[in-house]
């Protein structure tokens, strides 16, 4: 049957805590493993791996629901791979959108603080344009 291991044992091996573990059973993204006499739960090699895969997508910024998604597909080796294909091109086109909202966020940043002439607070071109949305070279730098 393979070696086994303790939610520790697995939360180490995950670099996560324990707790993300048994959120990641609750919510039905890691099947729940077996269980001692005790009530203690035994992981095997597959639990590591789903695990290991759940953490690297998180890592790259896939949602829970993308990545439940992705797993579902996984679960069906013959299942065409352009359905985790057009999951894995919606998160880039996500992830470029954010890049751009950034930047124009961070040349905001920027020329907000070189115009700061560094005299008196109620002269600083920060706070001003903070006040005054119109103020700003991008009218659309929300993080949302």
């Amino acid at each position: 049957m393979g070696k086994k291991y303790s939610i520790g044992e697995v939360a180490i091996a995950g670099n996560c805590q324990v707790q993300t573990i048994r959120y990641y059973e609750q919510i039905g993204l890691i099947p729940a493993p077996e269980r001692t006499a005790g009530n203690q739960r035994i992981y095997r090699q597959a639990h590591c791996d789903r695990l290991a895969f759940i953490r690297h997508s998180r890592e790259l910024g896939f949602s829970l629901e993308q990545i439940r998604e992705i797993l579902t597909l996984n679960d069906s080796p013959n299942h065409s791979c352009g359905d985790v294909d057009a999951i894995a091109r919606n998160h880039l086109a996500d992830v470029e959108s954010k890049i751009k909202r950034l930047q124009g966020m961070k040349k905001e940043l920027k020329r907000m603080i070189e115009q700061c002439a560094g005299g008196a607070v109620s002269d600083c071109q920060i706070i001003e344009v903070l006040s005054d949305h119109k103020l700003c070279l991008e009218k659309k730098h929300t993080s949302g």
